[in-house]
């Protein structure tokens, strides 16, 4: 097993927030593509509800293609590593609207995998890491084009 984390790429989460609980599956493809092609493993997805009156609930997958309009998420069950706790449902919970349903996904970056693995050997370590919301990269492209500046290289 150790060797195995060794040669393991960096391991994202997100909670993905579906205003009404509406889920269309739209995106579902697109994330069955990414682990067809190898670029990302499913670690853990998980989906949560939080009703009106604030109690979040687990959802189960199989009854999310019935009444959620997410069709082909059968091909998803299973997708548990046990890493996700009822702590963490708990807290993707209290970050939704209520009425709202969320995804929660915990997957490996296996295209990284090569690299980080590389990284490991030499003895380096990961001490920070993080994200930057792409309304925040568009505010400055905004701010940076109002002053002046240069454009984004393609």
């Amino acid at each position: 097993m150790s060797d195995d984390i060794e040669d393991m790429g960096p391991v994202d989460y997100l909670v993905v927030e579906f205003p009404g609980n509406r889920m269309t599956g739209e995106a579902f493809p697109l994330l069955i593509d990414l682990v067809d092609r190898g670029i990302v493993r499913i670690l853990d997805l998980r989906f949560v509800r939080k009703d009106a009156d604030g109690t979040v609930t687990a959802l189960e997958l199989t009854g999310l293609d019935d009444d959620g309009g997410a069709m082909g998420l059968s091909v998803f069950e299973g997708a548990s590593s046990q890493l996700l706790d009822q702590d963490d449902i708990d807290e993707a919970g209290a970050a939704l609207q209520p009425g709202n349903a969320a995804a929660v996904l915990v997957y490996e970056n296996r295209w990284a995998a090569p690299f980080a693995a590389a990284l490991r050997r030499s003895g380096a370590q990961m001490v920070a890491s993080g994200r930057i919301p792409v309304p925040a990269i568009l505010a400055a492209l905004d701010a940076e084009e109002a002053a002046g500046g240069g454009q984004m290289p393609q």
